[in-house]
């Protein structure tokens, strides 16, 4: 069986981040969608739990990093092309994202990110077939 991977994040209004997300083409599961949290849908077997902050807070005794002020993590997705990095990094500054840092083209890589509207950072990744 394959491995799955559950990334947790807090969020301060929920139906504000999965209308972000939302206009980024992510779906959720309703099956485990409530008032405190959703399910969002990254891959066949990659998934990011979007938490309230009082429901996330009830996993860690530690406090809640606040994501505009302090990095905590980099989530970083591979993308098919270079126009999907483009595009993912235009909708997200659509939906109200920013946008830190410039694209960067290492020739064999293209990158390029976003900070949602919760400060988390989402890189998008394209790297090239190599030459045979």
């Amino acid at each position: 069986m394959a491995r799955q991977i559950f990334v947790n994040l807090p969020v301060k209004d929920l139906q504000q981040s999965i209308g972000f997300f939302s206009q980024l083409g992510f779906s959720f599961n309703p099956q485990f969608t409530d008032e405190n949290a959703t399910c969002m849908i990254v891959g066949e077997n990659i998934f990011v739990m979007l938490l309230v902050e009082s429901f996330f807070q009830t996993f860690t005794p530690k406090a809640i990093c606040d994501a505009q002020q302090q990095t905590e993590v980099l989530v970083c997705l591979s993308a098919d092309s270079r126009a999907e990095v483009d595009t993912l990094v235009a909708q997200a500054l659509a939906a109200g994202g920013s946008a830190p840092n410039a694209a960067k083209d290492h020739g064999f890589m293209y990158g390029h990110g976003f900070q949602d509207l919760d400060g988390h950072l989402w890189e998008l990744v394209y790297m090239a077939e190599p030459p045979q």
